[in-house]
């Protein structure tokens, strides 16, 4: 035996670097790993989850996945990928338009971690960075469409006109003569037109689409309609006068809802202006890139009145303690908590980034700089337009913004294919028409090679000809817009860079602390793994790019999928879906396709325990169920007597049951096989929420114990980051009976004929190569040792906490899953003080919150993930146990039940800095704990009052001067009392909503 020595060269065997990444996910060093493991009383991470999970839901399987591969191999194997994406000038249109994106929005917001790692603004006293640039989006999308109050949560143009649909319609009821009938222009989307039908035809309502050119269609049924859809450009380019459509829809009972272009909006009247009541849309072309296909920030905005009945979420304008403006989500915050199979959407996430980006975009060019950029768009296909007709080629409208449509009979393909072959993509609309849409990008260069490919010699002598304008002079926009300092004030890099900068330091996000969020999974967002979104062949392609174009794009989404089927079980899986509520949706839709196929229509009831999450009852309503609750017993498992007295009782309606697993309560349930198999027996199928998956991956497989379909969540167990509450990803998996029920696409080939549920053929694309990485970086074993890590985390803190806080339900030997609740109300009960007072302190420990009220009003649900390492896990515990220390002393009296530090958290520098007539310190306002000396951030405003906020509703930016104000003054805002005339009486204000389930 050769004695290497000490100093000898290592091993060529350890040349091999592969697999040395999930050492760098995982936070706790493998010291560290077995000391947590003695605190929870198990010798080896095998040992706590064989105690964890049970033996019948256990998958001890290897996971068939390529093993683990290092960083500089998993960016080399993307590059691969991407080289095989041919990346063409796109002029295809409909919808998707290259952009622009100002490299400071890009490095300042779309690879910052202060911006994609923050969480969903539920605690706004940590979020006033991200909730102000918010405003700034709703404000754009509010002056620009000339309606008062717009909404932050739309996923993309397609589902924003399939929530003004339902919107209007729940505005517009009139009781048992509801007529649930949904007038659509022909000139819309395809992408839309086939969602709208997807939404439409489980709620009951029919979509009588019909060409408007000529007016208010003749042929409606007798009852009339309750709104209609009108395109402003249209999908062909058409730019129509829709006022005296509006009119006579408004004559005849019905809602006009416009789906809008926001660029053109610079040039065109507003909507608002002529008769919308409802504007929805896109803001992709405010320098958020294609992606193939997303994400992008959807919007809607509403007439006064409506505020009420928008779906998701609406930030608003409130004050703190102190009487300062402060910023909050508004309204119906996560209505579904409330009002579950009432709730008038499932949205949950959104496509928060990209809206920080549009806003950005916005605020970086003003204006004048907006309507300069739509300008020259409209510039580029009015010259197009003039030199096709000089050489002889039909264009088919007079009045267009950015798109041409031009006759050439016979000659369509051949025109796309001269196109292609200078690598321009045109749209082959049929055998005898083109369309061609300019953009930001556009060029002469450009416009010149589309010329000849129609055949059409361009003079450049007359290459400046003005020509006539293809706007009609009456639609002509007259209104300012973005008159708000902010739009004014940012104009250099500098400037901006600067005012991204103090958004950004105003907001606590995963770069600065832990986010224990039971639910949510706010775990690592590598690097590596975001490295390739901005890279140009991910990035600047159209979805409905010709296939050859995408070779790299469909392989990376095919070996993804491919391992996604593989660590749940399911024979295929569809990443169509944008968000995890859209999952779930699609996932009840291939349940209905299914019963449907074999002849059950009369299948449409929908078991959900009482603890399930908020959206569960709403998509299964969307679906075109009707929702029966299943009890929990006191353990918080589902009760699974009462289920199969549920099952017994609706055997031949019985559609599906929807279970979270591990439970909503954080438990490995050992019931599972029995709920699945008394669902099954009766002829229903089995919904498995994905939601925990971080628990189960390498572990167990819903596909495998049970489970008919899942929807998974990329922005949780697969470490998409949740950008401050979007973008998501939550694709589904089927087991092989369900795959002919995945989502198809109008457009686009996905392999696939169920019902569209995204506007894009793959959903959010642009961000699936993140949790291919991730995938491709932790190998079959790493993954499995994330999740191994991740229950022992929650197990770990569990133990530490328990004598201070009682741990509310657990499983086999006192255990938990990934996440616990804490149980506050018995300190409650006693002191007064509450989960609110609680997470409130946390942020003077420098924490943002657990999940509060959910899924038991009055607790915190705690889930550290495997990403943190044990000093952090003992930071919080110590802040916790600090803290019921703190409300000891509320209890005995050494602090006043109203005047103390829990009551008056969180702590701002302006507090302590003032006027101090506090009974404590304060030192321990700032510093309750030593290692807190020197910490860098304090929230910048106080404790913010909810209710007035909802009372004096304000949802775009305030005026300079409301900031010397104690009283937000009213700028371009919403003013709406505090019952809404015809809003639902159980739709509370956020106050009420937010400690119903508000950070789940």
């Amino acid at each position: 035996m050769v004695d290497r020595g000490r100093d000898a060269l290592p091993a060529l065997s350890s040349l091999d670097p592969a697999g040395s990444f999930a050492g760098r996910h995982i936070g706790p060093r493998p010291e560290q790993t077995a000391a947590m493991l003695a605190a929870v009383g198990h010798p080896t991470l095998q040992s706590l989850v064989d105690a964890c999970v049970p033996e019948g839901v256990r998958d001890r399987a290897p996971l068939d996945l390529p093993p683990a591969a290092d960083e500089a191999t998993v960016l080399r194997l993307l590059r691969e990928r991407a080289a095989a994406n041919d990346v063409y000038t796109s002029m295809i249109g409909l919808g998707y338009s290259a952009t622009v994106t100002p490299a400071v929005i890009q490095r300042a917001v779309l690879e910052n971690p202060a911006w994609y790692t923050a969480y969903t603004p539920y605690q706004p006293e940590i979020s006033q960075g991200r909730l102000e640039a918010l405003l700034t989006f709703q404000t754009v999308v509010a002056d620009l469409t000339g309606l008062p109050v717009a909404g932050a949560s739309m996923l993309d143009e397609a589902t924003a006109a399939a929530e003004a649909m339902t919107l209007v319609r729940r505005a517009g009821r009139r009781g048992g003569d509801d007529p649930a009938v949904f007038v659509v222009d022909a000139d819309t989307l395809p992408q839309t037109l086939a969602v709208l039908h997807t939404r439409a035809e489980p709620q009951g309502i029919r979509l009588h689409v019909a060409d408007l050119s000529a007016g208010w269609p003749a042929d409606l049924p007798e009852a009339g309609a309750f709104g209609v859809l009108l395109s402003y450009p249209g999908a062909s380019g058409a730019v129509r006068d829709h006022r005296a459509l509006a009119a006579a829809a408004h004559r005849a009972g019905a809602a006009v809802v416009v789906a809008a272009d926001l660029l053109a909006l610079t040039l065109l009247e507003a909507p608002g202006e002529w008769g919308a009541d409802v504007a929805c849309g896109s803001s992709q072309r405010f320098g958020v890139p294609m992606g193939y296909g997303g994400p992008h920030a959807g919007y809607l905005s509403v007439r006064e009145g409506l505020a009420r009945q928008l779906p998701g979420r609406l930030v608003g304008v409130s004050v703190d303690a102190d009487g300062d403006v402060a910023y909050r989500l508004a309204l119906q915050t996560r209505e579904q908590h409330i009002r579950r199979e009432k709730a008038t959407s499932n949205i949950c996430t959104a496509q928060v980034l990209l809206a920080v980006m549009a806003g950005a975009y916005a605020v970086y060019h003003g204006a004048e700089g907006l309507t300069a950029i739509a300008a020259r768009v409209h510039r580029g296909a009015q010259a197009l337009a003039a030199w096709l007709r000089a050489g002889g080629v039909q264009v088919v409208h007079d009045r267009f913004f950015d798109t041409v449509q031009a006759r050439v009979p016979g000659r369509a393909a051949e025109v796309v294919a001269a196109a292609a072959a200078r690598r321009i993509n045109l749209r082959r609309v049929d055998d005898d028409t083109v369309g061609v849409a300019c953009d930001e990008t556009t060029t002469v260069d450009t416009l010149r090679a589309v010329a000849e490919a129609f055949g059409v010699p361009v003079d450049v002598a007359v290459l400046d000809d003005d020509g006539a304008d293809a706007l009609a002079p009456e639609l002509r926009r007259r209104t300012p817009f973005l008159t708000h300092p902010v739009f004014a004030a940012h104009r250099s890099e500098t400037a901006l860079l600067r005012h991204l900068r103090s958004l950004a330091d105003k907001d606590l996000a995963l770069d600065r602390t832990m986010i224990p969020l039971g639910s949510c999974t706010m775990k690592l967002n590598s690097a590596v793994e975001m490295a390739a979104i901005t890279w140009p062949e991910f990035a600047q392609l159209h979805p409905f790019a010709p296939a050859e174009q995408a070779r790299g794009y469909r392989q990376l989404i095919d070996e993804l999928c491919t391992a996604l089927a593989e660590v749940t079980g399911y024979a295929a899986v569809s990443v169509q879906p944008n968000a995890g509520s859209q999952g779930e949706f699609a996932g009840l839709l291939a349940i209905r396709g299914y019963h449907r196929s074999r002849g059950e229509e009369q299948r449409d009831v929908c078991l959900i325990p009482s603890s399930a999450h908020g959206t569960n009852a709403a998509s299964a309503v969307m679906a075109g169920m009707r929702v029966v609750v299943v009890a929990c017993d006191e353990a918080g498992n589902v009760d699974v007597d009462d289920l199969q007295r549920k099952v017994d009782q609706h055997a031949e309606r019985l559609a599906a049951v929807m279970i979270t697993y591990p439970s909503t309560h954080g438990v490995f349930e050992t019931g599972i096989g029995e709920v699945c198999a008394a669902v099954h027996d009766a002829g229903g199928q089995v919904y498995v929420d994905g939601a925990n998956l971080n628990a189960m991956v390498g572990l167990a497989r819903p596909g495998r114990f049970g489970s008919d379909v899942s929807h998974l969540n990329l922005h949780k167990t697969f470490c998409i980051p949740h950008g401050g509450g979007g973008p998501g990803v939550g694709p589904i998996g089927v087991a092989a009976h369900l795959v002919p029920f995945l989502p198809g696409h109008p457009v686009v080939d996905t392999g696939a004929s169920g019902p569209t549920v995204s506007a894009a053929p793959w959903g959010s694309a642009g961000i699936l190569p993140i949790s291919w990485a991730y995938l491709r970086l932790m190998g079959p074993d790493g993954l499995t040792l994330a999740t191994e890590h991740a229950i022992l985390a929650a197990n770990y803190l569990a133990t530490r906490l328990r004598e201070h806080y009682p741990v509310l339900y657990t499983g086999a030997d006192g255990l938990v899953a990934h996440e616990c609740i804490l149980d506050v109300r018995p300190l409650t009960k006693a002191t007064g003080i509450t989960n609110d007072d609680i997470a409130k302190r946390l942020i003077d420990y420098g924490f943002h919150a657990p999940t509060m009220s959910f899924p038991v009003a009055g607790t915190l649900m705690v889930e550290p993930t495997e990403s943190e390492d044990v000093g952090e896990l003992d930071r919080f515990v110590d802040a916790m146990v600090a803290i019921r220390g703190e409300i000891e002393k509320v209890a005995t009296g050494e602090y006043d039940r109203t005047d103390n530090p829990l009551r008056n958290a969180p702590h701002t520098l302006a507090m302590v800095v003032g006027e101090w007539d506090r009974p404590y310190p304060r030192e321990v306002a700032v510093y309750p704990l030593p290692a807190l000396r020197g910490r860098g951030y304090l929230p910048p405003v106080r404790r913010i009052d909810q209710a007035h906020g909802d009372r004096n509703l304000v949802c775009s930016c305030p005026p300079p001067e409301a900031f010397a104000e104690p009283e937000p003054a009213p700028g371009p805002v919403a003013r709406l009392p505090s019952r809404v005339e015809g809003a639902p009486d159980d739709l509370g204000t956020a106050a009420d909503a937010v400690p119903a389930g508000a950070q789940a």
